[in-house]
């Protein structure tokens, strides 16, 4: 019997109700049991005044009679009003206990379900009423809803990262071993070029591995920052003394612009060297050959807006929100095979937040090109 009680929070309630009314009935019988003689003696003791003279020694007998007469018309009245009390009590307490206990058992049973994989579960949130005018449960029962569809939307992510990671490694791996079965039944030549190729496919895995292990790292907070106050220029010099090549190898001119006076910005010098190389070489990588890419500077108080921009293939104002997303792409049909992991910008966007900033895309539609725009703190 305990235990059936510890495990119904509505039998609680209504025990706690029932245990309301007992002491309410308690404290009303022990208060009549304390006033009643006295109010009696009291309005009793004027009416013996005026009638004693006419009713002479029979004064105390009536007295008495009439006491116990008194008495026993208020216990009577008193049980009958306890009685109907009692039951209304009782009749409402079950009320207010199933309707306390409806929304909480609605949540553990959706919570369940929940747990069970199904997350597309929800309860019921009153809607006629604005959000500042729900009570304690229906709040509850909102911020539920609400870590549902966080929930769901996580599970959608990981489910769709798995098939963006399945068919990202399909590819280069059905290439290596279509490769090598070639080589193996005569049909490939052994030579040097079917050999860069698996090599080049091989590669391609591994920057793809790699990619997904700094993702997980960079997600996980799993680094430190070494922050310390740095010349712009010096950040833009590195980046182009990597990549200078590459934009003189496709014929592409790379134009740093930063005026004088730029303050200093707070970074992590390798953790920002990453996101200018990702962000300068997928700008080089979208710009076909004769066009230009430009990085410019500007001091915008407490931050630095740090743009590089092409005039390369751009970007249509659909996919602007999605480019930071794992895997997303721009053309669905486009292959990889030339460019990235298409988690980079994800990563770019991490570091630039953890280091006080924050990132965005402009563009003017497909043959326009684009600008990714990020800021800095100031050192000064």
């Amino acid at each position: 019997m305990l235990s059936y009680i510890r495990r119904h929070l509505g039998i609680k309630l209504f025990i706690s109700y029932l245990t309301v009314i007992l002491v309410g009935v308690i404290v009303l019988a022990t208060t009549a049991e304390f006033v009643v003689p006295s109010a009696f003696d009291r309005h009793l003791a004027a009416m013996s005044a005026m009638m004693s003279p006419m009713m002479g020694d029979s004064t105390n007998n009536l007295e008495l009679d009439l006491f116990n007469n008194f008495r026993a018309a208020v216990t009577e009245a008193m049980i009958l009003a306890a009685l109907a009390s009692s039951v209304v009590a009782v009749l409402v307490s079950l009320l207010v206990s199933r309707q306390v206990v409806a929304p909480v058992r609605e949540m553990m049973l959706a919570s369940q379900r929940i747990s069970e994989g199904h997350y597309n579960e929800r309860v019921q949130v009153p809607g006629d009423v604005s959000k500042d005018e729900l009570d304690e449960l229906s709040q509850l029962a909102l911020r539920f809803n609400r870590m549902a569809a966080s929930l769901e939307q996580t599970e959608v992510i990981r489910r769709q990262l798995i098939a963006d990671v399945t068919h990202e490694l399909r590819t280069p791996l059905t290439a290596v071993k279509g490769s090598m079965e070639g080589l193996i039944d005569g049909v490939l030549p052994a030579d040097e070029g079917t050999f860069q190729q698996i090599i080049s496919e091989a590669e391609r895995l591994q920057r793809l591995v790699n990619d997904l292990q700094e993702l997980s790292r960079v997600e996980a907070g799993a680094y430190e920052l070494n922050i310390h106050s740095y010349r712009v220029s010096d950040l833009l010099a590195a980046a182009e003394a990597r990549l200078g090549r590459q934009f003189e190898e496709k014929g592409v001119t790379l134009e740093i612009a930063l005026p004088n006076d730029l303050p200093q910005v707070l970074a992590d010098e390798d953790r920002i060297g990453q996101v200018l190389l990702n962000l300068v070489g997928n700008a080089l990588q979208y710009t076909p050959p004769g066009g230009k890419v430009q990085v410019t500077a500007a001091d915008q108080r407490d931050e630095v807006y740090i743009a590089v921009s092409d005039n390369g293939m751009g970007i249509p104002a659909e996919h602007l929100p999605h480019l930071f997303t794992r895997f997303y792409r721009v053309d669905k049909s486009r292959s990889r095979a030339g460019g990235g992991s298409g988690i980079g910008l994800t990563i770019v966007k991490i570091l630039v937040e953890a280091q006080g900033g924050s990132i965005w895309t402009q563009s003017e539609g497909a043959g326009r090109g684009s600008t990714f725009t990020f800021s800095l703190p100031t050192a000064r």
